[in-house]
């Protein structure tokens, strides 16, 4: 079997291998309760990856989620008890508003996406920053349990986290695979110029996608903030790298048009792997970053298509 056949199985072997590894490094680790809890910890993560498959599917970047996860976890807090569960569509509407501006900049005025989306998360921190009065906040306990307790019960032993990140998953898994929408994203991803010449409105095509990953970063945010209870301009820091390695390890290149939002969810299980193997092994969360940095590195060099950069010179 051709190398070529076996790459697109990779996220899938190397999460089989890691978590044996693991497992048999620390036993503890194969117990459902545990793997539950553990997989439970990651959806916020999940679900702000999961939007950045969007961009990344399309050869661009998203690297205002991050910031974007900060400003969302201060407007819920800050509107809860004005608003109540109506809060969570503001969340929502703010994020897919930034990531549209962001798709905006880079289709008609031509800022590279990670110039774009960048600048974009500078200017949701300065919205964090502003709103919060640069210090931490906390949630109104009543408040909270009233219109967002229900996030963090469980049924039949499943947390209700875990649904809503199934119920995403299948979400975005139909606009990708189901849609003309998701058809033609693939089609841009897959070849720019081809996508143009056949008649599809790349730019309105890139704007929703930037739009849709703002949006997933704003329900990530609101249960970052619900679930910690409170908001501040830096809740989420650290969760970019994260997120982005969640992307690419799943087998969703840079270069975009292969891989998707499936691939995702298999690269978040490998980053929640990796996370508790460093943690059995009491490696310093300063540590953490430089390895998942590294980690980066490799996921572009095995996924990224060359083709197309041999083609761009």
């Amino acid at each position: 079997m051709s190398m070529e056949r076996i790459k697109p199985h990779f996220p899938w072997i190397t999460l089989i291998v890691l978590g044996t590894l693991v497992g048999i490094a620390n036993p503890s680790f194969f117990n459902p309760a545990g793997l539950v809890s553990l997989t439970a910890d990651v959806v916020p993560l999940f679900i702000m990856a999961l939007g950045m498959t969007f961009a990344i599917y399309i050869g661009g970047i998203d690297l205002s989620v991050q910031q974007l996860a900060n400003m969302v976890t201060v407007i819920a807090t800050v509107y809860l008890a004005q608003f109540g569960i109506a809060v969570a569509v503001i969340c929502i509407a703010a994020g897919f508003l930034i990531g549209a501006i962001s798709g905006y900049a880079t289709t008609r005025l031509y800022v590279p996406s990670f110039v774009s989306t960048l600048a974009m998360g500078f200017v949701a921190l300065s919205v964090a920053k502003y709103l919060s009065g640069q210090r931490a906040l906390y949630m109104d306990a009543e408040l909270r349990n009233a219109s967002f307790g229900w996030m963090f019960d469980n049924t039949a032993g499943v947390p209700h986290e875990l649904i809503i990140a199934a119920v995403l998953l299948l979400l975005a898994w139909f606009l990708q695979t189901r849609t003309s929408f998701g058809r033609s994203l693939k089609a841009v991803g897959a070849g720019e110029l081809a996508a143009v010449a056949s008649g599809l409105n790349v730019n309105r095509i890139k704007i929703l996608a930037f739009a849709i990953s703002g949006g997933f970063a704003g329900i990530a945010g609101l249960i970052f903030s619900v679930k910690l209870s409170g908001g501040d301009a830096n809740l989420a820091n650290g969760f970019l790298l994260l997120a982005i390695v969640a992307v690419l390890v799943g087998g969703t290149p840079l270069t975009g048009g292969v891989g998707g939002v499936l691939n995702t969810a298999i690269g978040t299980l490998i980053v929640m792997v990796i996370r508790a193997a460093m943690v059995y092994l009491e490696v310093a969360a300063t540590q953490q970053q430089m390895i998942f940095g590294i980690i980066l590195i490799i996921a572009i060099g095995l996924t990224i298509d060359r083709t197309k950069l041999r083609i761009v010179k």
